[in-house]
């Protein structure tokens, strides 16, 4: 059983994109897809078989200020307006719809990660709470602490899943995979400090003080959960897919040139993957 996991990282999931359309191109298939936060919105679409959506979403969508912006922030207390995304752009009458039926056929599990933001515990949706031109869950593991506001899905408050459980490799192995493709938006050997994290977690330590302490955390657990990627790397279990550079962007960068050379690296580092699956 083979599982992809696509970490996310805000724009820089681009280059996660271009990996999964070259996937598309070469018709490799997983039995086991896991996103958090911008990776939920590109595994839905490389699950619904729509190569190019996630292009057109860092391309274009994200210049408007509807997507993010100050205006949004002020006026909303969300950076990132969640709904437009997911809903105004995604649903079945949107700009560019995610094909819910392809996604609902496909063999495929898929599992979104989401932070409990009362607890600090992980939240594995599936396929079963995604319904069509319902797709509250990858709004909720896209709700980046104090950038936007906690996301509810039936009263319950949600932060991004990285908080929770940033590098899934257990998760994956433990339903069934034995080996896992992991899709990072740093390179491999960056390690991740606390800086903004610590801002982050003072902002919303009053009122979410468990979702806090994960995210005081997060950089440790992602630097342990890299390691023992690499570990598992060399025993042909994992393949780690990342990028050589970031192309200067970050989180919230809106650079368009960088967006498609940063895709394009993906395009190019995807190539692996097949070659990957086909060893075993």
């Amino acid at each position: 059983m083979t599982g992809i996991i696509d970490v996310g990282g805000g724009m820089r999931g681009i280059y996660a994109a271009g990996v999964l359309d070259c996937c598309l191109d070469e018709k490799v298939c997983f039995d086991l897809g896991i996103g958090i936060s911008a990776g939920s919105a590109n595994i839905s679409s490389f699950f619904a078989g729509q190569r190019g959506r996630n292009l057109r979403y860092y391309t274009e969508y994200t210049f408007r200020k509807e997507y993010m912006s100050l205006h949004n922030f002020r006026t909303e207390g969300s950076f990132l307006d969640l709904d437009y995304i997911y809903s105004t752009l995604s649903d079945s009458d949107g700009e560019n719809p995610l094909d819910y039926s392809a996604i609902a056929s496909n063999p495929a599990s898929l599992l979104v990660i989401a932070c409990d933001a009362r607890t600090g515990e992980a939240k594995y949706f599936d396929k079963s709470d995604l319904a069509q031109d319902n797709y509250d869950i990858f709004k909720a593991s896209c709700a980046i602490p104090f950038v936007c506001k906690p996301y509810f899905i039936q009263g319950v408050p949600y932060y991004d899943g990285a908080l929770s459980d940033t590098i899934p490799l257990e998760k994956a192995f433990s339903s069934g995979c034995d080996r896992v493709v992991l899709l990072l938006t740093k390179p491999r050997d960056f390690v991740r400090t606390d800086t903004k994290d610590r801002f982050l977690a003072a902002r919303i330590e009053k009122q979410y003080p468990r979702a806090a302490a994960c995210l005081r955390s997060r950089a440790e657990r992602y630097n342990r959960g890299v390691a023992r990627a690499k570990e598992l790397e060399k025993e042909g279990r994992v393949l780690i897919v990342a990028p050589e550079n970031t192309e200067g962007v970050d989180t919230l960068t809106r650079d368009k040139g960088a967006f498609y050379r940063l895709y394009t690296r993906g395009y190019r580092d995807g190539h692996a993957v097949r070659e990957f699956l086909e060893k075993a």
